[in-house]
């Protein structure tokens, strides 16, 4: 099973955690009881991934480094020069935790020993966030037990504590546009035809050479050890960011106004969802805290776009793939088909 590939309790905290968190995502989306398991699968095994990913192969994973005041980025098993690797160092108790290495013990006779770093590392990030709070809450635990050591089980339920009032304090950016930023001109046939050919030279516009989707450049920089993919999102959140922007400044008709400011932020929602993965490497929290978003910011654009083709059926403007603003009417159909094709091809 899954938490049986962990050594260390923080891996362990952050796994359940994510899981949650990814699994509550999905049921709030979708508005049943528990999530479809093929569609959950894919990022709950990310989210694994992600809380255990070791980069240097040190023994701890990259997020945890940061308690430790290891860079995420260092390739040294050794950090210390300590002579073994850092995670034994850290589970032989000859590493501890940097904000806690150097605080003088007021209260009990236990004084805290071993070697610290004073790197400041991933300043900045919501992974270095993760850590002041879990120091702040290990140290006054620590105070109202006396002075004494916390147990294992004690310490996972302050990490658990501390990750889930980060994840209380982050939340999702106030949509781009409101109702009142649109232009709305027009009506009927003419300009819903209008609409979709001027959307669809925007997309065009901003299309960019990726060949998966976000999800499958996060699982390439994660699990296939991609250096290329978080450059494919940055590229792929810098599409959705312009193409937000330029389908925002369009006249749009009055029967698809809501429907496209749906669009406009969903596209937007997508892009800092990409940003966030993109740092991954950096910032593995961040990575997770987007995870728990994607779900609905994806199902988010899947519904906006099958009400924009409803109402142009409504309309009766039917438009042939290959005909101007068909690309852009039809993309839900298009990637529907792409999807299905795939999964059929042996």
């Amino acid at each position: 099973m899954w938490w049986k590939i962990s050594k260390h309790w923080q891996i362990t905290a952050a796994i359940l955690f994510s899981i949650v968190m990814v699994v509550g995502a999905y049921v709030l989306a979708r508005g049943v009881e528990s999530p479809p398991v093929a569609q959950a699968s894919t990022e709950t095994a990310l989210l694994e991934a992600i809380a255990t990913k070791d980069s240097s192969g040190d023994g701890l994973p990259d997020w945890e480094k940061v308690l430790y005041g290891i860079p995420i980025e260092a390739t040294t098993t050794d950090y210390f020069h300590l002579g073994m690797t850092d995670g034994e160092a850290v589970a032989r108790g000859l590493i501890v935790p940097k904000a806690i290495a150097n605080i003088p013990d007021t209260v009990g006779s236990t004084t805290n020993t071993g070697t610290t770093s004073s790197v400041s590392t991933g300043a900045g990030t919501l992974t270095n966030a993760f850590a002041k709070s879990f120091f702040a809450l290990y140290l006054a635990a620590k105070q109202a037990n006396n002075g004494v050591n916390l147990s294992s089980e004690q310490t996972a339920a302050l990490a658990n504590q501390a990750l889930n009032q980060l994840s209380q304090t982050v939340v999702p950016a106030p949509d781009f546009k409101k109702i009142s930023d649109m232009t709305v001109s027009g009506t009927g046939p003419d300009a819903l035809r209008a609409f979709a050919v001027a959307a669809e030279a925007v997309l065009k516009k901003n299309k960019n050479d990726a060949t998966m989707s976000e999800i499958g450049y996060l699982q390439a920089a994660v699990q296939g050890g991609d250096t290329t993919a978080p450059q494919h999102l940055v590229s792929l959140a810098k599409a959705y960011r312009d193409s937000a922007f330029g389908i925002a400044m369009l006249p749009v008709p009055e029967e698809l106004a809501a429907t496209d400011l749906a669009i406009v932020n969903a596209l937007m929602r997508l892009s800092e969802i990409d940003a966030d993965f993109a740092r991954v490497g950096t910032d593995p929290l961040s990575a997770i805290l987007a995870l728990e978003q994607y779900p609905q910011a994806e199902l988010a654009a899947e519904h906006a776009f099958a009400n924009l083709a409803t109402t142009y059926r409504a309309a009766g403007v039917v438009l042939i793939d290959g005909t101007p603003g068909a690309a852009f009417v039809n993309i839900m159909a298009n990637i529907t088909a792409r999807e299905q094709g795939e999964s059929q091809t042996p």
